[in-house]
């Protein structure tokens, strides 16, 4: 069976979380994976991975570029060879059941829609369960809210790969917010809405990017609005809340939206 999507996955040294992120991908319909390892102490090897999903390729940097570097080789090898759709998974998070399979058919059954993202599981890095993010499901609402947060788990998304050739890739001066960075870009010039279904686990790591540098990351993310500020109560209201965010750590923003979803 011929692969209408390729899932790319940036790798760097978490074997073990990539493991299990390629075990998950259980679809009825092929999924091909492209990892781009991004300058492993030992980058993985085909022998190390069990993939009956569809095509597995690697490619191996020789040093540590950062995730932009490497998503955007990904993404132009995707696009090279001819790959209708784009999916995006991150080593350690898992797909539930059919993932991929009911992101595919929602945007083959609306071409209006060029990105797709979907409900997650929150879990801890020891895969408890914490709680249900929802995000926004409609255009208009997440086009919005974009000014407060981005509107998408960036590991859930999938999106048709002409958004590269008319939006382009991933922006290489953001490097702790280009998925906000890049997703709000697109979200600017195309229809994206997320599945109200819970279809990823997605971990949070206290030695995550976003947990380490969160405040460089929030920082970003003022600039970001900043690029596409105009005088609205959804620019102004972000940019003061993304201020706010500056003092307040990531285990307490986390816990503060577990309290508030029981």
């Amino acid at each position: 069976m011929t692969a209408k999507i390729c899932t790319l996955i940036t790798h760097y040294n978490n074997l073990k979380g990539l493991q299990l992120s390629l075990a998950s991908i259980q679809e009825e319909v092929a999924v091909d994976v492209l990892i781009v390892d991004d300058g492993s102490k030992q980058p993985p090897h085909l022998s190390d991975l069990n993939y009956t999903q569809g095509k597995l390729n690697i490619v191996v940097l020789p040093e540590n570029k950062g995730p932009q570097i490497a998503s955007n080789l990904g993404l132009k090898q995707i696009l090279d060879q001819g790959y209708d759709y784009v999916g995006r998974l991150d080593a350690g998070d898992t797909c539930l059941p059919n993932r991929f399979t009911l992101q595919l058919a929602y945007l083959e059954k609306n071409p209006a829609t060029y990105l797709l993202g979907t409900w997650v599981n929150i879990v801890d890095e020891d895969f408890n369960f914490q709680y249900v993010l929802k995000h926004p499901t409609d255009y208009e609402t997440i086009r919005k809210k974009m000014y407060f947060n981005l509107m998408f788990v960036h590991p859930s998304i999938v999106f048709r790969t002409c958004i590269l050739e008319e939006v382009g890739y991933y922006p290489e001066d953001f490097n702790v917010a280009l998925d906000y960075a890049y997703i709000f870009k697109v979200v600017q010039q195309k229809k994206a809405e997320n599945l109200p279904q819970v279809l990823l686990n997605y971990v949070i790591d206290p030695n995550s990017i976003s947990s380490k540098r969160r405040q460089r990351q929030v920082w970003n993310r003022i600039r970001v609005i900043k690029s596409h500020f105009y005088l609205g109560y959804y620019p102004i209201v972000g940019l003061l809340r993304n201020f706010l965010l500056l003092f307040i750590s990531r285990n307490l923003s986390e816990q503060l939206k577990s309290l508030l979803r029981r």
